[in-house]
């Protein structure tokens, strides 16, 4: 029985794999093989995310800067654009100012879009690391993560981090360092809700909520209780009322392929706190709101030449500062020896049992760039700023309240400024640049830029100032400043 067990165990077992090679040979269907595939409706750079109808495109950029006599986007000038933290450059002495700086950033970005019965559904998000050497010490200052821009856009909607909708064509397009003629928002975003009406033929219009703060590069609260210790040379105390509700922001374009046509308009809360001392039992000033309204347009190869462009736009704002210039807060530019320019923007000043006064700030700003060719191109770019103070806040203002006090004894306090000979506050400032960008490859940007900045001071006369870092205390004449900075960047650019 032993060895027909093995025939019949043996012959079942052949039976068995040529059933298995029969079965294994038949046509089976094979799953998909999930490739990439290019993604044409959105222009360059875009492919499908595999599996999904979703397209994405991945950007980046690395650039390097390299500033002479440069921080905050301009020349050294004591608090611009800080909200009275100090740009200690301005001092223009050999301890706090370091002519040569470095800026080296690396961005990523992406953009992902999705067709729907609704239109196209769109996110964008980017990302950037940043080192910073020190303008004032010459050490490496701060290495930084952020991001710029991170929203949705759906069904005419769109929410995040964005550019404003108030803005109209961005002067960093054409020049690195002419931020303080305006106050776009381009470089570093602004959170807000937005929706658009689009009317046809290039005409849209949009309605939006934006931040009015300045904790994520909004438009700053820069209002002053005088009654209180408010302003110093480099420094700033503001008495605004909290973040009670947003900017709403309305705007009109018309965009064709000669370029654009816009106009929008803003309110903005300029409210004050409490009245000194600076406590809920000692009552505050009525809410008072601000404005702002600018028009401005872009025209393409103006004159007939290819590649050319022009632009300009106007700002008129009253109680709302930030719209029309980056530079709220103290302006303090020192010369040798003991002499200084001096500014302060405030949007708006109340003194105990007043109100809020609103201050009027205006800008204006324009571009012409030219192409020689494909690889070179220049712009020449300038702008002017004012701010103009009412009666009533003027003499608030000089009644001398509102500037830092002398200190104790005979040492007067740090910052401070006392017996100024002419209250005037009322200032302005002017500046005109020029870049030139060669574009070896494409992708490749390589760019000098140069600016000249005017003061043309607030309080031109005299005036008794504190010590200021190495700058000391003493009489300081009070006058016109001018300012020269200069920037090279490199920059390799992909699908950002």
């Amino acid at each position: 029985m032993g060895p027909v067990k093995r025939v019949l165990l043996g012959s079942a077992a052949g039976v068995f794999a040529v059933a298995g090679a029969q079965a294994a040979d038949l046509a089976v269907k094979a799953k998909p093989v999930e490739y990439v595939k290019v993604c044409s409706l959105y222009g360059a750079g875009f492919w499908y995310v595999p599996g999904t109808d979703t397209c994405i495109k991945i950007g980046a950029f690395v650039k390097l800067q390299a500033g002479y006599n440069l921080n905050q986007g301009g020349p050294f000038m004591m608090g611009v654009a800080a909200n009275g933290a100090g740009d200690t450059g301005g001092r223009h002495d050999r301890v706090d100012s370091s002519p040569f700086s470095f800026n080296n950033r690396a961005a990523v970005s992406f953009d992902m879009r999705t067709q729907t019965e609704y239109g196209t559904l769109r996110s964008y998000f980017d990302a950037f690391f940043q080192t910073q050497t020190n303008s004032a010490a010459g050490q490496l200052a701060s290495i930084s993560l952020g991001n710029t821009r991170a929203f949705v856009q759906f069904a005419g909607f769109t929410v995040g981090r964005m550019r404003s909708f108030f803005d109209l064509y961005f002067q960093g397009t054409f020049s690195f360092l002419g931020a303080r003629m305006n106050n776009d928002t381009s470089a570093n975003g602004i959170i807000g809700a937005a929706y658009t009406w689009q009317f046809g033929g290039g005409l849209s219009s949009t309605v939006s909520l934006e931040d009015n703060g300045q904790g994520n590069a909004g438009r700053g609260r820069s209002t002053i209780n005088a009654s209180a210790a408010a302003l110093g040379v480099g420094t700033n105390t503001f008495d605004n009322k909290g973040q009670e509700f947003f900017d709403p922001v309305f705007n009109l374009r018309l965009d064709q392929t000669w370029g654009f046509v816009g106009a929008s308009a803003a309110l903005h809360d300029a409210s004050g706190g409490y009245y000194s001392p600076l406590t809920e039992g000692s009552g505050h000033p009525g809410d008072k709101f601000g404005w702002a309204a600018q028009v401005g347009g872009l025209l393409n190869n103006p004159f007939g030449l290819q590649g050319d462009t022009i632009a300009a736009e106007v700002v008129y704002s009253k109680g709302a500062a930030g719209y029309a210039t980056a530079a709220w807060g103290p302006t303090a530019v020192f010369g040798s020896g003991l002499n200084v320019g001096l500014g302060w923007l405030q949007e708006g000043v109340f003194t105990t049992g007043n109100n809020v006064e609103l201050t009027t700030v205006w800008s204006a700003q324009g571009v012409y760039e030219h192409r020689w060719n494909p690889q070179w191109r220049t712009s020449v770019y300038g702008g002017m700023f004012g701010v103009e103070y009412d009666g009533a806040a003027t003499a608030a203002i000089c009644a001398g309240k509102g500037f830092l006090g002398p200190g104790t004894g005979a040492t007067p306090a740090a910052g401070s400024i006392t017996s100024i000979s002419n209250c005037s506050p009322n200032f302005s400032m002017s500046g005109v640049g020029s870049r030139t960008m060669w574009n070896p490859v494409p992708d490749l940007d390589v760019g000098f830029d140069v600016v000249w900045w005017h003061l043309n001071t607030a309080f031109a006369g005299t005036a008794n100032l504190g010590p200021n870092g190495a700058k000391p205390s003493g009489t300081y004449t009070i006058s016109d400043k001018d300012a020269l900075a200069g920037m090279f960047r490199i920059q390799r650019n992909f699908l950002y």
